[in-house]
């Protein structure tokens, strides 16, 4: 029995191809927007390297499922699916795979070295780039070897004809021999069977009025991994391509994505940052498998995405010593606001709004940190510490609307010099966030310049009339996940129900158009940058929940 190619069906030039835990994926994205013409298996420990290249011996269709992929020529088939998080059978039949490393170079430092283990007749490639190892144990038929224990500049691998099977693993030292303890259709159907649990738990909503769900589910559920070096719990990385990494406002949203039916792998994701906090009570900026980075921060968006979370954890001092690196190591002396310290905090790295300068006092931050002290209230251990923290929101909001709104709009204002300014950027307009605890006549401001914003795919980061305006300007135009779905909810809370609709049906229909981008063009909703980027995933996810539930409820 042949397990039947089902839907999502998708392209390796967007979204790689993985597994739930992996560490490992395939794909010809072997470097930031570097495309290769094979596909190749590419790990993201210690970075993101290619290790292996995958060749089939005669020009071949390659087709992409969540529980196989498929390389086709003629009546010739190659089939690839995971067995467990790092290891995946493949099968051919009529078709040939030379199996090759990607570096052909081994150096004392860098590269490959591939020999032929004694102990199991195994094909091994030890990898300088990933520390790692990568075993190919021949189950049916027979392999001819390359390069084996060549030193220097070589090819290396293994050629397969015929009918053929093969395991390959990714391992450090050493493990026992490899055995088949199931055929490959049986390992491709209970890939198949990992998946659709994890859509059904995350997306039990989904409909023909949301065609991407699946997709988008797979998209966080490939791009998890299992805990490794100082990736602490399950992780959802940003992607299996280049932006491999935890950003410290980025997990947010996937946490939020997978609560309703996850809830513990929900936790993980919020946590994982917190599991970094400095003695300063900062996040990092970003945490991957070898890296932690603290010369920014992110922004504190954490008390409005807890609340969003089922019970949990006891968080109340993670989030208190977050909000207290606010209150202390980024409020100047004697003012109220926090600042940033340069666009990157924020999260909107070049925003025009820190064109002017970049230790400024902007409205988004102090917005956040109100609601992360309501948070902080909710959660205090007793009456005292409630009572603080909601006289602190108090104040924050107050100073905001005094020392920053203008009357129609919101101004940043520099630290040092205390000078003003406005700009066209949608971060100026983020106090939304609020909802109905702004002012009534602040709410309908904002939301008027939000909606002059929209384009026909959703609202511009940089609105489309100004002469900073960059249809690939990073913050400077391009339409992203993480703003709209702070906005919609936002002005939901503001009770601008039909705005915050439509901004939620545009979003929408952008992902099932262009698919899950890191972010996207503004007029023509082409997808930009990483193209298989998990906050976008959840956002659909979260966008895509709340329709249908309200639909429901009609």
């Amino acid at each position: 029995m042949t397990v039947a190619v089902s839907g999502p069906v998708f392209s390796l030039r967007e979204i790689p191809f993985s597994y739930r835990g992996s560490w490992f994926c395939f794909s010809p994205v072997v470097a930031e927007k570097t495309y290769a013409r094979d596909v190749h298996l590419v790990s993201h420990q210690t970075g993101m390297h290619p290790v292996l290249r995958l060749v089939p011996t005669a020009e071949a269709a390659v087709t992409a499922t969540p529980h196989q992929l498929t390389w086709s020529a003629g009546d010739g088939r190659i089939r690839l699916a995971y067995d467990s998080a790092d290891t995946v059978r493949v099968r051919g039949r009529g078709l040939g795979l030379r199996v090759l490393a990607a570096d052909p170079v081994l150096t004392p430092f860098s590269g490959p070295y591939f020999y032929r283990d004694p102990v199991d007749d195994a094909f091994v490639f030890t990898v300088y780039q990933t520390g790692r190892r990568y075993r190919i144990t021949v189950l049916a038929g027979t392999a001819e070897p390359l390069g084996a224990q060549a030193l220097g500049t070589a090819e290396r691998g293994v050629v397969l004809g015929g009918e053929w099977e093969i395991a390959i693993e990714e391992y450090e030292t050493a493990r026992a021999p490899y055995t088949a303890a199931d055929p490959f259709e049986q390992v491709a159907k209970a890939a198949r069977a990992d998946f659709d649990a994890f859509t059904d738990a995350v997306a039990p909503w989904r409909s023909d009025q949301t065609p991407a769900a699946e997709l988008a589910a797979y998209v966080l559920w490939s791009a998890t991994v299992r805990p490794a070096g100082f990736i602490t719990r399950p992780a959802v990385l940003m992607s299996k391509h280049w932006m491999d990494k935890v950003w410290s406002w980025d997990h947010c949203f996937n946490a939020i994505a997978l609560a309703g039916g996850l809830p513990d792998l929900a936790w993980d994701q919020f946590r994982l940052p917190f599991d970094h906090q400095d003695a300063a009570g900062a996040l990092p900026d970003s945490v991957t498998h070898s890296e932690i980075l603290y010369n920014f921060v992110k922004p504190p968006i954490h008390g409005w995405a807890a609340r969003r979370l089922p019970p949990g954890p006891d968080v109340y001092p993670l989030l208190e010593r977050w909000t207290t690196f606010w209150l202390t190591a980024r409020r100047a002396p004697g003012r109220e606001l926090p600042h940033y310290q340069h666009g990157n905090d924020s999260g909107w790295d070049n925003a025009t709004t820190f064109d002017p300068e970049r230790v400024v006092e902007t409205a988004d931050l102090a917005a956040f940190l109100v609601l992360q002290m309501r948070e902080l209230a909710r959660l205090a251990p007793d009456p005292e510490k409630a009572a603080h923290w909601s006289g602190a929101a108090d104040r924050m909001r107050d100073a905001l609307l005094a020392e920053l709104w203008t009357g129609d709009r919101f101004v940043a204002r520099a630290v040092r010099s205390g000078r003003t300014w406005s700009t066209s950027s949608l971060l100026d307009l983020m106090p939304i966030v609020l909802g109905d605890e702004l002012p009534e006549r602040v709410r309908a401001a904002l939301a008027a310049r939000i909606e002059s914003h929209l384009t026909a795919f959703g609202p511009a980061t940089e609105h489309p009339a100004s002469e900073h305006y960059q249809d690939d300007g990073y913050w400077r135009g391009p339409i992203w996940a993480p703003s709209t779905v702070l906005i919609e909810d936002g002005l939901r809370r503001a009770g601008h129900l039909s705005l915050a609709d439509e901004i939620s049906a545009r979003f929408r229909r952008l992902c099932e158009r262009s698919g899950f981008a890191e972010n996207f063009d503004a007029r023509t909703g082409e997808g930009l940058r990483d193209r298989a980027y998990t906050w976008t995933a959840g956002a659909y996810l979260i966008l895509a929940a709340g329709h249908e539930l309200r639909r429901q409820r009609l």
